[in-house]
């Protein structure tokens, strides 16, 4: 009896940890795995991309998990740099394009896993494609930048957008040396956050010597005779360049899915089961970046482009595609990020989003500290808290502060999890000792006085 053929379309996160979970369920002789990948790198960390340009990460390979040839040892028929540009539902096969022979082929399949990823927005504006201009989402992207690093004299960047990745890029450009100006066109940096907290953001760039442009919508970017850029330019000014760097965020890459009829949510992403099949079809999965996920806070699906999501994607689709059993529930939209030694976390909802819902909902801000006040190094924070009205139910939690201060949302995700009122979160059993926490944990706190805004509200 022949072995039955998987193939998966993108071979990092969520492909790879498919391919490998399916292996481990089924042999070779079960089980034929072929694997695509565009690119020359397989199952690295995009996340860590930043660190690789800001030089805290010195070596690229650091963040490859598991090179093509650790995956071909384990019998996955990988071929890198072969890009698939089609996908016929129909017939059950794909068809793909070795970008190094230009051969093109098609290859039948039993089962297919879509991972085609995210791609980062790249708006269509004069000058966006010209030399020294940058996105940054995969290895030969940030190999790309670094190379063009070294070859720029200059040493003013700019760094257009300012969510994860943008202020991520501009502590890389910091640290290289760079003078920094962060364009946003939104309200304040990091629209993850209530504009309050987004505030908080903005502040602390700007002790660090990085100066941020809040509603500065980017028109246009000039190049100088060499055809290299110059400067940014939005509505209102004109900013000198030397190197740009794009962090506007990223889409899904569901091209090829919409070409072959797959079902799309709102946001552009595929829409799956909670064994991460796609919607109406038994022998397709997808996961990672161009899926989208339900939100077990708002009720609805939402694209969140993570690796964390991705690799708990590809572990799901793995063990049912391998013949075993899996799903993936949703999640409340936890995510952390830094500037330098500012941390940022946020988890569920943002008072924007409740409105959207239709929840009706109190908030508390709190500040606090990471340890106990008289311990040395103890460092402020400020918590942040959305509870729903009357019912209590915590809707969201936003944490801005130094050491100490991202990893505390984690307390607030579980919360969110459970589906837990903020006055059973004022008796959680957290751990205590002066070096790690003041009695009475910034969370806690922030549920505490949260609770007492409910019961004010109750009487109003």
């Amino acid at each position: 009896m022949a072995a039955e053929r998987l193939v998966i379309i993108g071979g990092d996160a969520a492909g790879m940890s498919a391919a490998s979970q399916a292996r481990r369920l089924r042999g070779p002789d079960e089980l034929s795995i072929t694997a695509f990948e565009r690119g020359h790198f397989t199952s690295y960390s995009a996340c860590g991309i930043p660190y690789w340009v800001s030089g805290d990460v010195t070596d690229r390979d650091d963040l490859i998990a598991r090179t093509p040839e650790e995956h071909r040892a384990r019998d996955i028929d990988l071929r890198t740099r072969t890009e698939v540009t089609e996908i016929d539902v129909a017939g059950r096969r794909v068809r793909a394009l070795d970008r190094e022979s230009g051969e093109a082929y098609w290859t039948g399949y039993d089962k297919l896993v879509i991972a085609t990823g995210a791609r980062p927005v790249r708006p269509d504006l004069p000058g966006m494609d010209a030399p020294g201009v940058h996105g940054v989402q995969t290895l030969d992207d940030g190999q790309a930048l670094l190379d063009s690093l070294d070859r720029t004299e200059g040493r003013r960047a700019v760094v257009v957008g300012a969510g994860y990745i943008g202020v991520e890029m501009a502590e890389a450009m910091l640290k290289r040396g760079f003078e920094v100006t962060v364009l946003n066109r939104g309200e304040q940096p990091m629209a993850t956050l209530d504009p309050d907290m987004g505030r908080l953001v903005h502040d602390a760039m700007d002790g660090l010597g990085i100066t941020t442009v809040n509603g500065a919508a980017v028109t246009a970017i000039r190049t100088g005779d060499d055809g290299r850029v110059t400067e940014v330019v939005t509505d209102d000014a004109s900013y000198p360049a030397d190197i740009v760097v794009l962090g506007i965020g990223v889409q899904p890459e569901t091209a090829l899915a919409r070409e072959a009829g797959l079902p799309l949510g709102p946001h552009g992403g595929l829409l799956t089961d909670l064994a991460m099949r796609v919607q109406g079809h038994e022998n397709i999965w997808a996961g990672g970046d161009c899926v989208e996920v339900l939100d077990l806070v708002a009720g609805h699906t939402r694209h969140i482009a993570l690796g964390t999501h991705a690799n708990k994607h590809g572990q799901v689709i793995g063990s049912n595609a391998g013949g075993g059993y899996g799903t993936f529930p949703g999640v409340v939209g936890t995510a952390v990020s830094k500037v330098c030694d500012l941390e940022i976390a946020r988890t569920g909802l943002r008072e924007k989003d409740a409105r959207a819902v239709g929840l009706r909902y109190v908030t508390a801000t709190v500040e606090s500290t990471s340890r106990a006040g008289y311990y040395p190094d103890a460092r402020p924070m400020t918590v942040k808290m959305l509870a729903e009205y009357r019912t209590g139910r915590l809707l969201g939690v936003q944490i801005v502060g130094r050491e100490g201060a991202g990893k505390r949302v984690d307390v607030a995700a579980v919360a969110l999890t459970a589906r837990m009122t903020v006055e059973q979160m004022t008796a959680l059993d957290l751990g205590y000792a002066p070096p790690f926490s003041p009695v009475w944990d910034p969370v806690l706190v922030a549920a505490r006085k949260t609770v007492s805004v409910l019961r004010k509200a109750g009487t109003d």
